[in-house]
């Protein structure tokens, strides 16, 4: 079994813990489409990881999200629905994590590949924003 490496714009599956499932004494979520967005210095032992949501459900209220184009979805193997990548929540976790799993009907294959590098400056500018305003909710696994 082969992890690939990780690196931003990457989307892997991965068991997300929603902070309101942490808040309610979960310690392990679904396992759904996630991207990282960022990863530590591969010298630094451990290597950690930030991941973000891909969800189906539109984001309301206080969750602010950015809505991945069908050709994107269509590209990296994901279903049609409507998704968004969630800018305002995310989890932090050591890589490789035993949150990964093999995409589904594809064994020993974790990633679905990567958000293009301009939707990915999208997506790494907002989440960015919400994090220094304190504004994304962490989830430390």
């Amino acid at each position: 079994m082969s992890f690939p490496d990780p690196k931003p714009g990457l989307v892997v599956r991965y068991d997300y813990l929603w902070t309101h499932e942490a808040a309610s004494g979960h310690d392990q979520g679904k396992d759904r489409p996630t991207c990282l967005v960022a990863v530590t210095d591969k010298a630094i032992r451990p290597q950690y990881v930030v991941l973000l949501p891909i969800t189906h459900r539109p984001p309301s209220g206080d969750t602010v999200g950015i809505e991945i184009p069908v050709k994107v979805k269509q590209a990296i193997g994901l279903d049609d629905a409507p998704s968004w990548v969630i800018v305002s929540e995310h989890n932090i976790d050591e890589w490789p994590n035993g949150g990964l799993s093999p995409l589904p009907g594809r064994a020993g294959v974790f990633s679905y590949g990567f958000i293009p590098p301009g939707l990915f400056a999208q997506i790494k500018a907002r989440f960015l924003a919400l994090a220094q305003a304190k504004k994304s909710a962490l989830v430390r696994r």
